[in-house]
C-alpha cells in the first residue's frame, strides 16, 4: 500500500521496513513533530474555542480543600 507524505507529500511504501512511516525520512517526521509541539496541530476536544476557559482556582482554596481530606497523603 502507497500514502502520501504527511509533511511533502511525497508517495511512502506501507511497509514495516519503513520505520518513519507514514512519513518518507526523518526530517518529514520532525517537522511535523515541531508543528506539534508549537501547537500549529491540534485534536479538537469538542469545546467552542472562542470561549475563555474558566480560571484556576487560587493555591489557598486547592490548599484548603486538601487539608479537609481524611487521608494523611494530603497533609
Amino acid at each position: 500500500m502507497e500514502v502520501n507524505c504527511p509533511s511533502c507529500k511525497k508517495s511512502v511504501e506501507w511497509v514495516v521496513t519503513n520505520k518513519y512511516r507514514p512519513f518518507c525520512c526523518k526530517q518529514c517526521q520532525l517537522i511535523d513533530l515541531g508543528e506539534w509541539a508549537n501547537e500549529e496541530k491540534t485534536i479538537p476536544c469538542g469545546t467552542n474555542s472562542h470561549t475563555q476557559p474558566s480560571e484556576l482556582p487560587d493555591i489557598e482554596d486547592i490548599e484548603a480543600l486538601l487539608s479537609q481530606q481524611t487521608d494523611s497523603f494530603f497533609k
